[in-house]
């Protein structure tokens, strides 16, 4: 489990630890996960440790209680819409319903760990500065390679990611994901500018252990104080990813849009499962 900013979207993407088949065991399993992540940022011990799970533990809760409900049904109405065949209103919905989701999980995350990094030592902080340092040069090294070679490495992860929820694409599906990669600008260096931007500030107000006042703010509003030519090329890369979507979403098959409708039902089915039903450890005790 992470410390800071990463730490706080691992919290908030708890309920999708997995695919859709595995949504179940994966959610409450999550404490674990979230626990093992944390291990490597922040350099707590004893009663300190303690706290940590203790604050996981109140977020699932949370989770669980408030958050798994709307997934439920977003996931629903998702494949309602999917089902009618989609529109540009379509994916505006999709986004916005996402993003809102997106913050209130994040300030719900900052809540709770925020005591926990306030009591953070000078040295603590250092550990975790240097930890997020290591993963600045991991993902340099990720990103290494030409602007072509990037491009084709996006292309093939858009294909993977899409097979996962329509299966096989025909030859002319890859293709509209083929010239996606070549029009979408690429943003790494501007979103490695924008990771530095947002470490600095944390590690700021950790320093003088203002995450209480400060952090559910900064984790719900992450994108403020973003270079606005960053804005601008992320909303290029929008509206050729939205264009793409919907080109292929009038390619899709009977096949392949009764599979991406299934697997939001699925989701559906299993997130208000999962809401509905009490949290396995606690029963336990």
């Amino acid at each position: 489990m992470k410390g800071g900013a990463r730490f706080l979207a691992a919290l908030a993407a708890a309920a999708a630890l997995a695919g859709c088949s595995s949504v179940r065991i994966a959610y409450d399993n999550a404490d674990h996960f979230l626990r093992w992540r944390a291990g490597g940022y922040l350099d707590l011990r004893g009663e300190e440790q303690r706290e940590l799970y203790r604050s996981i533990d109140a977020f699932l809760a949370w989770h669980r209680a408030q958050a798994l409900p709307r997934y439920a049904a977003l996931s629903e109405e998702a494949a309602r819409r999917l089902d009618d065949g989609l529109s540009r209103e379509d994916l505006k919905w999709g986004y916005d319903a996402l993003m809102a989701q997106a913050r209130e999980s994040l300030r719900a995350a900052a809540t709770q760990i925020a005591p926990v990094l306030d009591r953070m030592s000078p040295e603590q902080v250092a550990y975790l500065e240097k930890r997020l340092a290591d993963d600045d040069r991991k993902i340099a090294r990720e990103l290494r390679g030409s602007e072509a070679e990037r491009r084709k490495r996006r292309a093939r992860r858009m294909q993977e990611q899409l097979e996962e929820w329509v299966g096989g694409l025909t030859q002319a599906q890859v293709e509209r994901v083929r010239l996606y990669a070549e029009r979408a600008p690429l943003t790494d260096e501007f979103r490695g500018r924008d990771r530095k931007r947002m470490q600095a500030e944390l590690l700021g107000m950790l320093r003088k252990h203002e995450a209480r006042k400060r952090l559910p703010d900064f984790a719900a509003h992450w994108q403020q104080g973003r270079d606005p030519a960053h804005t601008a090329l992320n909303d290029a890369w929008r509206r050729e990813f939205d264009a793409m979507l919907l080109d292929l979403d009038r390619t899709l098959t009977p096949a392949q849009r009764a599979r991406a409708v299934a697997a939001f039902r699925r989701y559906a089915q299993d997130f208000a499962f999962l809401a509905g039903r009490a949290d396995p450890k606690t029963r336990a005790r």
